[in-house]
């Protein structure tokens, strides 16, 4: 229709000090919940929330980024990008998954933000968390989908 614009979502993110940011167009692709142990320690919490987004939808809005390397449980790399100032883990590059950028659902600070669809890691979990019994939870990572050609 002429003259009608289309509304695509738009969410920002940000680290502590707020001098690193990203935007992000449109819907994630997919949100995971995840008990590995390095997530763990990365975040210092019993658990990580990425929101992955498909990397042409992630705009870095402000500041620059310090990054950092290492091979995941999933047997593939990952670097980590994170504020140099506060030390906020913002956004991560999966091997695994080349065409996704997975962004921390907490930098959003929305609490409206949508619910993961999926549980990975779960044999790392602590023991006494109950999450919702209607997440699809995998023991380590789910198989991927076959690329269709």
């Amino acid at each position: 229709m002429a003259g009608v614009q289309s509304c695509q979502m738009i969410r920002e993110a940000s680290c502590h000090c707020g001098k690193l940011a990203l935007r992000c167009s449109g819907e994630p692709a997919k949100i995971s919940l995840c008990h590995c142990f390095d997530c763990q320690r990365r975040t210092g919490s019993l658990f990580s929330v990425a929101a992955f987004y498909p990397r042409a939808a992630v705009e870095i809005i402000q500041g620059n980024a310090k990054g950092f390397r290492r091979h995941s449980a999933s047997g593939f790399d990952v670097t980590f990008h994170f504020c140099p100032e506060c030390g906020s883990n913002l956004w991560w590059e999966a091997d695994r998954l080349p065409d996704l950028v997975g962004v921390a659902v907490g930098s959003f600070a929305d609490r409206n933000f949508p619910v993961p669809e999926q549980v990975v890691w779960a044999e790392e979990k602590h023991h006494w968390l109950q999450l919702p019994a209607e997440l699809p939870s995998h023991a380590q990572n789910p198989p991927q989908a076959i690329p269709r050609k």
